[in-house]
């Protein structure tokens, strides 16, 4: 049996829907898995070995985020309670989709002593190794064996740079795992300054199913008869819903979007024609599915519009200059498929006048799945 570790519990679309392909993905290679639980035992030396956490600007970040969106909700009732609606969404398509659960290991002790069962252990995509969460010792697999296969499998450190206090713990974990293919150029890069390994940048999960095999996983249905466009912001920048709102105005399209994602943000109360709270991963996907156009500042809302052959528009989330700028995500996507033609310039007035070359994208992809399944059947070699 193959352990998994992933975020498959975070109310996240694209997360979950990360984690949900990467299970998909060992079912059609036909692996026995079990997606392994841990529940940290908060004691006196894990409090220790947490506090340069403190000092993480990306961790600080997240947490200001979160504060502010539970001191909003406070505020605001009646969006908290449309909010609960959002969370039971997300935990029916968690209980329905991922049922292949380990026992909860309690504390890193008992982790190290479940992990001794499996035969390969892998981890990857969605930011697991951000250097905010390296204290844990959980994603980056230090909890497994010397002698059990570890495995990266598109993984993504979420920033540009590792923090100098955390270089050499970080080289320790890489120089653990045997085999290890990035999802970003930037880590790509990391693991070779630290290491010297020369490892692959491989797909996302979600991109090793097309367009009619993600119809099979999660049947596509059309939640609204008026044509839209699918506004999905995670930040709260305001210039973004500007251009959104006139260029619905201007194409006669109504405005489908989904409020206070990561956080609260006051004007979303006014944005958006329709804007759904019951809405699961699956949902979230017939949304987009539907729509004729879609701006987002994500990196899945980005990567499934180029499943669907949509016509997008990406947006930095965080500025180029930010201490927890994510954006490598997107570089990496844009500039490995060939598609700087779908990022926001700034120029309101030349947004979707030059269509994605979808051809193209279809020649590059091909490339990159090969190059992606070789190193799955390499890394999986004798436990499939």
């Amino acid at each position: 049996m193959i352990g998994i570790c992933i975020r498959y519990f975070h109310e996240n679309y694209g997360g979950m829907l990360q984690a949900f392909a990467t299970t998909k993905l060992l079912e059609k290679y036909e692996i026995n898995y079990e997606i392994i639980r841990y529940k940290k035992k908060k004691d006196l030396r894990f409090i220790i070995k947490s506090l340069p956490r403190i000092c993480n600007n990306v961790l600080l970040n997240d947490k200001y985020e979160a504060l502010q969106k539970k001191l909003s909700f406070k505020k605001h009732p009646d969006i908290a309670s449309n909010e609960m609606i959002r969370m039971r969404a997300f935990d029916n398509f968690r209980k329905k989709e991922f049922t292949k659960l380990s026992e909860e290991y309690y504390g890193f002790d008992k982790l190290q002593e479940g992990a001794k069962k499996y035969s390969a252990v892998i981890t990857g995509s969605d930011q697991l190794w951000s250097p905010a969460g390296l204290p844990t010792n959980f994603y980056n697999l230090k909890f497994v064996p010397d002698n059990i296969r570890k495995i990266s499998f598109a993984s993504s450190f979420g920033v540009k740079y590792i923090p100098w206090y955390q270089k050499e713990r970080t080289k320790e974990f890489l120089n653990r795992i045997e085999y290890i293919s990035m999802r970003e150029n930037a880590g790509q890069k990391i693991v070779k300054d630290l290491t010297g390994r020369d490892v692959p940048v491989v797909l996302d999960p979600v991109f090793m199913f097309n367009k009619d095999e993600w119809e099979e996983l999660l049947p596509n249905k059309r939640e609204y008869e008026d044509e839209y466009m699918f506004a999905y912001f995670l930040g709260k920048n305001s210039e973004y819903r500007k251009v959104v709102k006139e260029f619905a105005k201007k194409k006669k399209l109504k405005i489908v979007t989904l409020r206070h994602l990561d956080q609260f943000v006051e004007e979303d109360e006014s944005f958006g024609d329709y804007a759904p709270y019951d809405v699961g991963p699956d949902k979230f996907l017939n949304l987009l599915r539907g729509a004729k156009y879609i701006c987002t500042d994500s990196f899945h809302g980005a990567v499934f519009s180029i499943i669907h052959k949509k016509d997008f528009l990406v947006f930095n989330r965080y500025s180029d200059t930010s201490k927890h700028s994510k954006n490598s995500r997107i570089d990496s996507l844009c500039q490995n498929l060939e598609i700087q033609n779908c990022r926001y310039n700034g120029d309101s007035e030349k947004i979707f006048l030059e269509s994605i070359d979808y051809s193209k994208v279809d020649e590059i992809y091909k490339k990159l799945k090969l190059k992606t399944d070789a190193y799955i059947d390499k890394a999986l070699e004798g436990v499939k």
